[in-house]
């Protein structure tokens, strides 16, 4: 469950978020529509602490995140962004982005990233895609096309269950048959994980 409660964020005289408020249960998936400016990158902004807000508060289950600086709240929060090159390290492998998104939503960034048992795991995680990542699995990412990248980091964001689970926009810069694809596999991940989900 995520409750935001009269959140106001201001930049400069601009007021982006003003005394807003939302509640959405435990596998909820609620899409927010707006013209550009019109503040949903803002509020997703808002929930994962890449800013402070003005005032109002941001719960998940219940347990306050307002004052929670970004990498903590990382453990509750998974994300995807617009652009399929966010998210993810170029010169790393497919297995190595995995594991550290694995290791970083457990909170073990600093445990063996790729033990045998892992990379088991990783494979068949990736073999879910239906795109044949798992056999590519010591590939650069940033070789990846846009849709296979975006496909992954939504793994990535999913890999160990978040609470709330923010989209910004993730299939804008794809081709409509891969933002399908991707749309499709987004569904099967939040309804299979009964996560809560803002896009």
């Amino acid at each position: 469950m995520i409750e935001v409660k009269n959140v106001t964020k201001k930049y400069g005289k601009i007021t982006a978020l003003d005394n807003f408020s939302f509640t959405l249960d435990d596998g909820d998936f609620c899409t927010v529509i707006g013209s550009n400016g019109a503040g949903k990158s803002t509020t997703l902004n808002a929930i994962a602490g890449v800013f402070p807000i003005d005032s109002g508060s941001i719960k998940i289950d219940g347990v306050e995140i307002s004052k929670m600086p970004e990498w903590k709240r990382a453990s509750m929060i998974g994300r995807v962004f617009q652009d399929p090159m966010r998210g993810t390290a170029p010169d790393l492998t497919l297995e190595e982005n995995v594991a550290l998104a694995y290791a970083r939503a457990g909170g073990h960034l600093f445990a063996p990233a790729l033990p045998r048992k892992k990379r088991a795991f990783f494979r068949e995680q990736l073999a879910r895609l239906d795109m044949g990542l798992e056999d590519r699995m010591k590939t650069r990412i940033g070789l990846l096309s846009g849709g296979q990248r975006q496909a992954v980091t939504l793994l990535m964001a999913t890999i160990n269950t978040p609470r709330v689970l923010l989209l910004d926009e993730h299939t804008a810069a794809l081709d409509p048959g891969t933002a399908e694809k991707v749309l499709a596999l987004t569904q099967s991940i939040v309804a299979e994980h009964h996560i809560t989900c803002l896009m």
